[in-house]
């Protein structure tokens, strides 16, 4: 797809951590808006086998709240057998919602500011949980700030785990488009499991170079994660939302470029 030459994100590289083979549509959009690419999956996901997903989903089907983590949650449940429930579905942020819409399911969402755990708990606030059943469609691993909260006000909580978060493969073009990474360059970041394996998979000079670019995280959390890993430099985007983070790498392109603007004076 053409880029925009004189787009928000013009001239910049933009290094993409989401999942192998989910970033596409991001991708394009970032060349819509006249930056450059860089896919660097931080994992990879795959599904938990039929015979052990498929029982604690149709399970979940008869619940009273019914959340759904992530597009991938829907993605991999929908795989399994269609949703058919009377309980309350909450998606933890808009692009699970568009996940859920396309089966034509309409979910309640947490509000654009806190898309995230802390998002649902706020969002269910009013709810009377005691004693009522709470299916997670989720990933194993994670915070467990879900299943605590929710346990804690007296909710019967049941994890049902439609697929799993795995080490990416890197290869040899990763390293080497990481170890040519320019200095203005920005990473999209909104998984602190992502951080940790970019971190352990790649060498200690490409590890460097990384370092240099400037991080946008989706919340506060994750960029202490990413000042733990070495980072000097961090942006916290509104939201986990591809439009807020890619809104907040434009003003870091935006002020890269006036600054080298100036320089060249």
């Amino acid at each position: 797809m053409p880029a925009d030459a004189a787009g928000p994100l013009a001239g910049c590289t933009i290094v993409v951590t989401r999942p192998a083979g989910t970033a596409g549509a991001l991708a394009r959009r970032i060349r819509r808006q006249g930056g450059v690419p860089l896919l660097l999956p931080g994992l990879s996901l795959r599904a938990i086998p039929q015979p052990l997903a498929l029982e604690p989903w149709q399970h979940a089907q008869n619940d009273d709240v019914l959340i759904f983590t992530s597009p991938a949650a829907v993605r991999y449940a929908m795989a399994l057998a269609p949703l058919v429930t009377r309980g309350m579905v909450i998606a933890i942020g808009q692009g699970t919602a568009r996940a859920l819409r396309r089966h034509g399911i309409s979910a309640q969402i947490p509000a654009a500011a806190r898309q995230d755990s802390e998002g649902v708990l706020h969002l269910l606030g009013a709810q009377p949980l005691q004693g009522r059943h709470v299916a997670l469609i989720t990933a194993p691993g994670g915070r467990g700030l879900l299943q605590e909260q929710l346990a804690t006000r007296g909710a019967v909580v049941r994890e049902v785990h439609v697929y799993e978060r795995t080490a990416p493969r890197l290869n040899r073009r990763h390293l080497q488009a990481v170890l040519q990474l320019p200095a203005t360059a920005c990473m999209l970041l909104s998984s602190g499991e992502a951080l940790q394996h970019l971190m352990q998979q790649l060498s200690g000079q490409a590890r460097l170079r990384l370092r240099a670019a400037m991080v946008i995280v989706s919340s506060e959390r994750l960029a202490e994660q990413a000042r733990s890993a070495g980072f000097e430099r961090w942006q916290v985007a509104a939201s986990a939302n591809q439009a807020d983070l890619l809104a907040m790498a434009a003003e870091v392109c935006s002020r890269a470029r006036h600054e080298a603007g100036r320089a060249g004076c």
